[in-house]
């Protein structure tokens, strides 16, 4: 093979659409466009959701829901979390370094989901009441 007789795969190159160019063609006097109309012309067209005047659809739907921003600073810990961790002390450095919370946390509180049996003690880190309770069991205690 040389770099002269390297050709598309056949069926790969199609001669464009030439509108407007007779009856043969089968494009020819309105081009494809019907008859009339905004469609027809030059321009004319619309915005999408337009309908023509009548209220659109998603002017028509209800307005749902609430995305917060402020909670990408919030996150939540188990106590099941701070079970493997296996740290003594335990405040927002550690579970950040430790990558159980997201960099960008600034309030962390532990929830009680699954079992404690090691002795924490929580530093800046706030706690459900449940968790805390399960906390103070196991020996630990919470320094909020």
């Amino acid at each position: 093979m040389e770099l002269n007789s390297i050709k598309p795969a056949s069926g790969a190159k199609r001669d464009r659409r030439r509108v407007g160019r007779g009856i043969g063609s089968g494009l020819g006097k309105t081009a494809g466009r019907g008859h009339k109309g905004q469609k027809s012309r030059s321009g004319g067209y619309h915005k999408v959701g337009f309908e023509g005047g009548q209220m659109p659809l998603q002017r028509r739907l209800p307005k749902r829901g609430f995305k917060s921003t402020t909670l990408k600073y919030n996150a939540e810990i188990t106590l099941a979390d701070l079970e493997v961790l296996g740290a003594d002390e335990i405040d927002m450095l550690t579970l950040k370094q430790a990558g159980l919370v997201g960099q960008l946390a600034k309030v962390v509180k532990v929830i009680k989901t699954g079992e404690l049996t090691k002795k924490v003690l929580l530093k800046g880190v706030g706690a459900t009441a449940g968790a805390k309770a399960a906390i103070e069991a196991a020996g630990g205690s919470v320094a909020a």
